[in-house]
């Protein structure tokens, strides 16, 4: 298949987006962690070509909430059938769950994920045997519950991330390349082992594969634990309530250049699958990323006018003396090898800002108010620690591969960001932002 011969098309705030011959219909596909960030919006972007899929499995340990649910069009609903699953359960129990509920499915797309908690003070991933084995294992039980069943896919496609070249543990090349050498070496990673399964499963069975690699990511879920952003949606909504100032707590570097790289989890869901149904795509990693380029400086003035903070904004101190500092690996044990650790200084932490219980008193205010239904500070850890991770910098990922093979797809992230507000407050996670739109980068 090819999507050479087909105009673009433009989906909401998508643009450019790749499009197959319109004959082409009767897919199946199957979708791990549909809870989740990316899972759910891989889902969205398939039911925007019904025609296309006919049926979609989500597998995850619950269903997909009916918040969530209410923002898919009630016409594609019925094209949706769970499969109630922990993929931490023994490969026979999951390969007799599949048994009972699947007929066929021609395309996987894996994105299952456990976060162990994190212990306070520590850096998101510093935990990361813990992250290898439990999310190796589940991909393993997976693969080998598939191997028990009548499920043979045409491709298998496993998201990992943009840690796959080494930027959270030390400098690293940049940009990134999909072809640049994994540094498995350094420290351990569970991409590097959840590939080799995928290869070794793909070779053994005749199944072509993919890899997708996205930065930080944007988009909708009932669950925040990976939505750096969403945090700073709190930080600003607090910051009107309480009539303070929104202040950023990096440095003049970190406020001017360009913040921490975004991939919209809509459009690498687009670009996911692009991938799939590309014959020429086949048995490759592939990049995702906005191509949107976007500072803090930007950012947090959009957050000031979304959210009503009077003060406005109170851009970084020149003196920075006295700041927490938290280096990164440097020389033999960064990526590249060699140089000086990677260095981030703050005048003060997402974390320490949560567990201010004045901050946490003004949220419950605005839950009352706007009839909120989740509160972020319960877990602080888990819903604000990957927010102080957008101040790591990251090396931009090369979008490249993909261009040179016909994607082109793209999104405002500014606008992406907004969509992505404007439904968490639908799902009870956000107040109700005071203007209608964003201010796009044009």
């Amino acid at each position: 298949m090819s999507s050479e011969e087909y105009p673009v098309r433009n989906v909401g705030i998508y643009h450019n987006l790749p499009q197959f011959d319109p004959q082409l219909s009767g897919l199946t596909a199957l979708i791990t962690g549909a809870n989740g960030i990316s899972g759910f919006n891989t889902l969205r972007a398939l039911l925007s070509s019904p025609q296309r899929w006919s049926k979609i499995y989500t597998l995850s340990r619950r269903p997909i909430s009916a918040d969530m649910l209410s923002l898919l069009p009630l016409d594609v609903r019925s094209r949706v059938h769970h499969i109630g699953c922990d993929l931490q359960s023994d490969p026979k129990e999951i390969a007799a769950i599949l048994n009972a509920a699947v007929d066929k499915v021609q395309y996987i797309f894996y994105y299952a994920y456990l976060q162990p908690k994190v212990e306070d003070g520590n850096l998101l991933w510093s935990n990361d045997q813990q992250l290898v084995d439990v999310n190796v294992a589940m991909l393993s039980n997976f693969l080998q519950a598939l191997g028990n069943t009548n499920i043979k896919p045409k491709r298998f496609l496993l998201q990992t991330g943009a840690k796959n070249y080494g930027s959270h543990i030390g400098r690293a090349r940049t940009p990134n390349v999909e072809s640049d050498p994994q540094p498995r070496h350094l420290a351990p990673n569970f991409y590097y082992p959840q590939e080799d399964l995928v290869f070794k499963y793909c070779a053994s069975n005749n199944v072509e594969w993919n890899v997708i690699r996205p930065p930080f990511i944007i988009g909708t879920s009932s669950t925040a634990q990976m939505n750096g952003l969403y945090a700073f949606a709190v930080f600003a909504a607090v910051a009107a309530e309480r009539g303070t100032a929104l202040a950023f707590s990096g440095t003049w570097e970190l406020w001017q250049q360009y913040c921490a790289q975004h991939g919209s989890a809509m459009l690498t869901g687009y670009l996911s699958e692009w991938v799939i149904l590309e014959d020429k795509c086949r048995n490759e990693a592939f990049n995702s990323q906005d191509t949107s380029p976007i500072s803090w400086d930007r950012i947090f003035h959009e957050l000031v006018r979304w959210f009503g903070v009077q003060k406005g904004v109170q851009p970084p101190s020149e003196d920075d003396s006295g700041w927490a500092e938290f280096k990164i690996g440097g020389g033999k044990d960064a990526p590249m090898g060699y140089g000086p650790p990677q260095s981030t200084k703050l005048a003060f932490s997402m974390v320490e800002w949560a567990k201010d219980p004045e901050n946490h008193k003004a949220w419950k205010d605005i839950m009352q108010r706007e009839n909120l239904t989740f509160d972020p500070f319960l877990d602080i850890e888990a819903n604000f620690l990957i927010g102080d991770m957008l101040f790591v910098v990251f090396g931009p990922l090369s979008m490249n591969k993909a261009r040179r093979l016909g994607w082109t797809g793209f999104v405002d992230t500014m606008e992406s960001i907004f969509e992505m507000n404007q439904e968490l407050n639908a799902l009870g996670m956000l107040p109700k932002m005071k203007v209608q739109a964003p201010l796009p980068l044009v």
